[in-house]
């Protein structure tokens, strides 16, 4: 059964941080790493391709494939957003604009292919989760850098 309830969200941050701080803490895999260790390689090149194990706990862990599918430097990144041997796919799109010496970050995440309605890990409720969370770090760490 396939789960046919809302299909996207949208989080709204203030960070405060220039943007060109925040748009490198998303793009340059040596800074993402520091506040984002899952991710071994990262280029904001459309058509790169990373995988990586993440998950809720131990023996819940998911192999997650991430798709660069649109840049604009310094203030747009889109991935596609799918997990191996699991039906699904969804898109995460980081939008950044410069508010003085802040910056507004908005993330917006859309499921175009259901994901089994039957794995709570894959319900819409975990990812916003991951993602506040996800978020979070990356708030922290650049305001503390």
């Amino acid at each position: 059964m396939q789960n046919s309830i809302k299909k996207q969200l949208v989080l709204e941050r203030t960070i405060d941080a220039p943007i060109g701080q925040v748009w490198e803490a998303l793009t340059d895999v040596k800074v993402l790493k520091k506040w984002a260790p899952f991710f071994s390689d990262f280029k904001p090149e459309v058509g790169f391709e990373t995988r990586f194990m993440l998950g809720a706990s131990e023996d819940r862990q998911y192999l997650h494939i991430c798709r660069v599918t649109e840049v604009e430097d310094g203030r747009k990144l889109t991935y596609e957003w799918r997990y191996d041997g699991y039906p699904g796919d969804s898109y995460v799109t980081f939008i950044l604009v410069s508010k003085q010496n802040f910056t507004s970050l908005t993330i917006k995440y859309k499921v175009t292919e259901p994901f089994p309605a039957d794995n709570p890990d894959f319900s819409l409720e975990s990812f916003e989760q991951g993602l506040n969370y996800t978020v979070g770090s990356l708030k922290q760490f650049v305001e503390n850098k």
